[in-house]
């Protein structure tokens, strides 16, 4: 038996090249996530998490077994399963980031509460592939930061309007 151990890695890069999606792959997927944000129920959650800061994992839990509980779960479930396409190949990365902000925002809202979240269900996977596309980006703490800081002083003048 021959010995080839670069077949084996050879393989591998070969299988990931080809499995990446093409750039016309790529926005069609991304074209059809942006048509199941447009869903009424959807829009809501988005619109809810906006405004949604929750400061504990104990809130959060609260918040999901109240009347908003499809809302908290929603955007990010949302946001998690389209990250998981880029995570896998199906978009990439680049041109999923580029053409989508929201999922910033909610990753930026739940990273605080992300470690616990993780311990109390028991599943360290717990919001990873939104973890691994955000914190992917260049700058992506600044971009994090910015961009929740940003959300926060929207929220407090839309606030201060309506007072």
């Amino acid at each position: 038996m021959e010995r080839r151990p670069w077949a084996r890695t050879a393989n591998l890069i070969e299988e990931f090249i080809f499995n990446m999606a093409t750039p016309y792959e790529s926005a069609r997927l991304i074209l059809e996530l942006y048509e199941l944000r447009r869903d009424p129920k959807m829009r809501e959650s988005r619109d809810f998490w906006i405004g949604f800061e929750p400061k504990s994992v104990e809130e959060m839990m609260a918040a999901m077994s109240g009347p908003d509980g499809a809302n908290v779960r929603m955007a990010p479930s949302y946001w998690e399963m389209a990250a998981s396409l880029v995570v896998n190949g199906a978009i990439d990365a680049t041109m999923f980031n580029d053409a989508n902000g929201e999922h910033v925002i909610v990753y930026g809202k739940l990273e605080p509460l992300i470690p616990a979240i993780r311990e109390m269900m028991g599943n360290p996977g717990v919001y990873k592939s939104l973890e691994t596309v955000v914190m992917g980006m260049p700058n992506a703490r600044e971009r994090v930061d910015g961009t929740v800081k940003r959300i926060r002083a929207m929220v407090a003048a839309r606030a201060a309007a309506k007072a």
